[in-house]
């Protein structure tokens, strides 16, 4: 497990609601994500999920990419989140199979966005558009990835 992960509020980050530096162990909040409930446990969970991701294997991640390469090929619709979502509009059907640093990106996001819909206790959102049978999908493969009772190191 890595060091503490400094948390900032700052007024603005401009047109970003949130960032993470991996390397230097911080997470930013534009201090909107304040306003509204339920954004601020959502962007965060989603932050901090960037540092797990890091940390993943690279069977969990390639097991990841499954699940969403199903989706694709399934022509499923939608997301959990914006960060997500328009990664996964410009993906062409080359981008799984090649795992190019596109389809990557859009994996990462989409295991962020995932993660801050199982864990921030959020039952509805604009954001939330993925179909009810991928969702419960999802929520299986994070509950078998990290039911084994050991903390997800961060």
């Amino acid at each position: 497990m890595g060091g503490p992960i400094r948390v900032e509020i700052r007024r603005t980050l401009g047109s970003h609601l949130a960032g993470a530096s991996i390397p230097r162990r911080l997470i930013l909040l534009d201090a909107a994500v304040l306003a509204r409930r339920g954004e601020f446990e959502r962007i965060l969970i989603h932050e901090l999920f960037h540092f797990v991701w890091v940390r993943l294997s690279n069977q969990k991640r390639i097991a990841w990419e499954q699940v969403l390469a199903g989706e694709l090929r399934k022509s499923v619709n939608g997301e959990l989140g914006w960060s997500a979502e328009w990664r996964k509009a410009v993906l062409t059907r080359a981008d799984p199979r090649l795992r190019t640093p596109k389809w990557r990106r859009y994996a990462c996001e989409s295991f962020c966005d995932s993660a801050a819909w199982i864990f921030a206790g959020l039952r509805a959102h604009d954001e939330f558009t993925l179909a009810a049978a991928s969702r419960r999908l999802r929520r299986r493969w994070f509950a078998e990835q990290f039911s084994d009772g050991r903390p997800i190191a961060v």
